[in-house]
């Protein structure tokens, strides 16, 4: 005889495939003679004095093997076929066990422990050895390195986070949401990193069921807060505006509006940066003084070293055509911290050649730093 177990999922079993191994099983093992040693021997054939026979297998009968009590509720057809042709048993009445399984106890999640994330505490509870949560990987091909920024200021009683500018990073790939503090300096604040990439929930929401923010939470003026730090959104990138404008169905219009509408105003009232290109309203020789503020400065270079001006020009001529163009001379003012607006630099063209494509060679740029 062999006794294999049939296991199902959950039902607390080790899966071991086989319970007792194919042989001869006896009725009795105990049923042996006092006199015999079963400290130091094993039973064999002689001491066993009656084997299960296949008589001893009865539909709804219970048997007892080693000490086990087990109950013969079905049997399969070539089974039937033998008792039938060998015993003439042609009625073989099932028994329903489903009735007598125990009633297995319901697997209830313990709330949340606010230690974590709260997919990646779960799997501690779906299985022995917890596996990393399941992401949506069609999401994250869709919009890998599609990332919203807005720029956002602290809402807080304290006057020393009065004027505190960060800049909130909303990942479409995963919800992730990171905030970083651009330095500023003798403020007394170090800047940097303020919160890692993480999944910010709703402020009063249950801890089991989290509603987290998403994109459609972020607009001027709306209020976000993240682990108890209030942060009003002032501001966004071009690339908001452009991915609500083509997700047009998940914002409101409204919310684009106010979106185009502070970009516009931003375009506008932009700060101007030293060194970068501007466009603003000049008034009448504004332009002649820029000129020759930026000529000035090129002229102390000349006065101060000489071969540093041919040095300049090499730096910039590297297809060693023996000229430069505007774009050589813009990227000259802009690494010697001078205005490099397009007005500044046609006239400064203008001065040092009279080449009509703006060419200006080694020559002509030694001429105009050097002469008064």
């Amino acid at each position: 005889a062999e006794y294999m177990g049939v296991h199902t999922a959950n039902d607390g079993r080790d899966p071991f495939p086989v319970l007792i191994g194919r042989h001869k099983v006896p009725k009795n093992r105990d049923n042996v003679d006092s006199g015999f040693p079963a400290v130091v021997m094993e039973l064999s054939s002689h001491e066993i004095k009656e084997y299960f026979t296949p008589k001893d297998f009865q539909i709804g009968e219970t048997v007892i093997v080693y000490g086990r009590r087990f109950l013969i509720y079905d049997c399969d057809n070539f089974t039937k076929s033998f008792y039938y042709h060998t015993f003439g048993i042609s009625e073989f009445p099932t028994v329903d066990v489903k009735e007598r399984g125990k009633n297995l106890p319901k697997m209830e999640i313990p709330p949340f422990n606010q230690f974590g994330s709260m997919e990646d505490s779960l799997q501690s509870c779906l299985s022995l050895i917890p596996q990393p949560p399941k992401k949506d990987f069609i999401k994250m091909l869709e919009n890998d390195h599609k990332v919203l920024r807005f720029e956002g200021i602290m809402d807080s009683v304290r006057p020393e986070d009065k004027g505190r500018r960060f800049i909130i990073s909303y990942r479409l790939a995963d919800d992730m949401m990171t905030v970083y503090e651009p330095p500023v300096r003798n403020s007394g604040i170090i800047g940097g990193k303020f919160l890692e990439r993480t999944r910010v929930a709703k402020p009063n929401c249950a801890p089991d069921s989290p509603e987290f923010y998403g994109p459609q939470d972020f607009y001027i003026g709306a209020v976000i807060e993240i682990f108890r730090h209030r942060f009003i959104i002032t501001n966004a990138d071009e690339f908001v505006l452009k991915f609500m404008e083509e997700q047009k169905g998940q914002f409101p219009e409204s919310t684009i509006q106010s979106l185009r509408q502070r970009l516009a105003e931003g375009t506008i009232m932009r700060e101007t940066i030293k060194g970068a290109p501007m466009q603003v309203r000049r008034t009448d020789g504004d332009l002649a003084t820029l000129v020759q503020q930026v000529r000035a400065q090129l002229k102390k270079i000349a006065i101060t070293d000489k071969t540093r001006v041919d040095e300049m020009f090499l730096r910039y001529d590297k297809d060693r055509t023996g000229c430069i163009d505007a774009l050589n001379m813009r990227d000259l003012c802009r690494r010697l911290q001078l205005p490099a607006d397009d007005d500044v630099i046609n006239s400064l063209v203008a001065m040092c050649t009279n080449d009509p494509e703006g060419r200006i060679s080694l020559e002509d740029f030694r001429k105009f730093v050097e002469s008064s």
